[in-house]
């Protein structure tokens, strides 16, 4: 058994929690400050009310968890999002922990965590989502197998089949992840990474807890397969990515810090052991290029090259005068950071009082907020008799999760989408034989009603008389 050595260092406990603390205060104060957005409502409307195990466009850990959040504190954003706030500052520490496995001082541990507070991956920690929570969980499993790498203990090995199992409840990407690395560890070393049986064991285990997820794809048609068609319409070039992909490494340090990582991940002799996983993030990146991933698809690949970066830098010490540029570096950094945060108010006819831990959606409207009440106003100005019969429809999911989160003030405690996942939380009752329907195009539901009346021009329809059963117009319904 080949154990790896390295110089001995100890954690730099105090300035990497000082860097996690203030990347975490960062968020935490301005986690309230914006209404929620698209995603975030809609994860929370599938939880709160629809909770299952399996949507259409992801696994049920972040519907899940918002609901969970929304009862402890019904309506805060900030708790809300503290998981999230929670999980960016972790992903400071474990990013300082791998810069310690690579032999790295103090001085590296805590340039490799600054590196990460400073990314693009702590200003989408902004917002609950699925690529917030898995790109966390991609850096803890990086950890880990580099820690394996140096140590050779194969319980480690074991909790990274633990972590790919919380990774497969979020998202499905993190297979090929495993492939990747598994395959640069077959071509580069160390190849007794396959032999393992707590590796494989890890892999079971991961298995087993993604079943009930599995079975629900598969009595529902593999409705995720779809994904990446949906994807690749919004991402049909391939332009854009690495520009993206690059910008979420942070502006300045961060691009500096990926990119140098790479390539001494690559070329290092000190870092030799672990190029298989400078190897893995390539093929993971150029996968997701031409599936027309997103490029926050990547962002779990960081952390490592942020580490090996720092760790290179602080022992190499190619030129004398270097900790002087790279500080005012991260500084300028750490500013572009906070300025993509929600640091400003949403609107300029919108203003924030002080931060309270239980600020909720209501303290400033977006255009989803000023969409849901034009909603809103519409269904409560109808006639008692046809709003008991009316049901609310809405094009795309972004609108429905919308219309339904700010909708009970004004009645509308139920809103139908054929878009997506909403088309699996079922159609509206066969006794609501009207529609309000919000969307752009009024001849989705115009086949199925003998009346049509424009409420708001290139908003908002009124249908009445429908012209079928419910059971039989909602299959034609189904959109991705």
């Amino acid at each position: 058994m080949t154990v790896l050595t390295r110089p001995k260092t100890t954690f730099a406990t105090g300035p990497v929690l000082v860097v996690a603390g203030l990347a975490g205060l960062a968020l935490l104060l301005t986690s309230g400050r914006y209404a929620g957005g698209f995603d975030e409502l809609y994860f929370l409307v599938a939880g709160r009310d629809h909770l299952d195990w399996g949507y259409f466009d992801q696994p049920p850990l972040i519907p899940a968890l918002a609901a969970a959040m929304d009862w402890l504190a019904p309506d805060s954003l900030v708790v809300l999002r503290l998981p999230m706030t929670l999980a960016a500052a972790a992903g400071v520490v474990v990013t300082a922990l791998i810069a310690r496995e690579f032999g790295g001082g103090r001085g590296a541990q805590v340039m490799a965590a600054t590196c990460y507070a400073t990314s693009g991956i702590v200003i989408a920690s902004h917002w609950l989502a699925t690529y917030v929570l898995d790109p966390f969980l991609w850096t803890v499993v990086t950890w880990l197998l580099v820690r394996w790498t140096r140590t050779r203990r194969d319980g480690l090995l074991v909790w990274a089949g633990v972590v790919t199992a919380v990774s497969l409840e979020t998202k499905f990407l993190i297979p090929a992840l495993w492939a990747a690395v598994l395959l640069a560890a077959l071509w580069l070393g160390p190849r007794e990474l396959l032999t393992r049986p707590k590796l494989w064991l890890g892999a079971a285990i991961a298995v087993v807890a993604t079943l009930p997820t599995l079975v629900w794809q598969a009595t529902h048609g593999w409705p995720y397969t779809h994904m990446s068609d949906v994807v690749a319409a919004e991402f049909p070039g391939y332009g854009g990515f690495a520009r993206d992909a690059l910008l979420g490494a942070g502006v300045g340090a961060g691009v500096l810090a990926l990119l140098y990582g790479v390539w001494r991940l690559l070329r290092s002799p000190e870092l030799r052991p672990y190029r298989y996983l400078g190897v893995a993030a390539l093929v993971v990146s150029v996968a997701v290029l031409v599936m027309h991933g997103r490029a926050n698809y990547v962002m779990g690949l960081y952390a490592v090259p942020f580490a090996a970066a720092a760790t290179e830098l602080s022992r190499r010490n190619l030129v004398r005068w270097w900790k002087a540029v790279v500080w005012p570096v991260f500084a300028v950094s750490a500013v572009v950071t906070l300025a993509a945060l929600p640091v400003w108010p949403a609107t300029a006819r919108t203003s924030y009082g002080p931060f309270l831990l239980g600020s909720t959606f209501a303290q400033g409207e977006l255009p989803q907020q000023e969409l849901a009440k034009a909603v809103g106003q519409a269904y409560a100005a109808l006639p008692a008799d046809v709003r008991a019969r009316t049901a609310v429809y809405a094009e795309i999911y972004p609108f429905a999760a919308v219309t339904e989160f700010y909708g009970p003030p004004s009645g509308i405690h139920r809103v139908y989408s054929g878009h997506r996942g909403y088309w699996y939380f079922g159609p509206p009752p066969e006794t609501a034989d009207a529609v309000l329907f919000l969307g752009f195009d009024p001849g989705l539901l115009r086949p199925y009603f003998a009346h049509e009346t424009t409420v708001v021009d290139g908003l908002l329809w009124e249908y009445d008389g429908r012209t079928a059963p419910w059971r039989d117009i909602w299959p034609a319904l189904k959109r991705q």
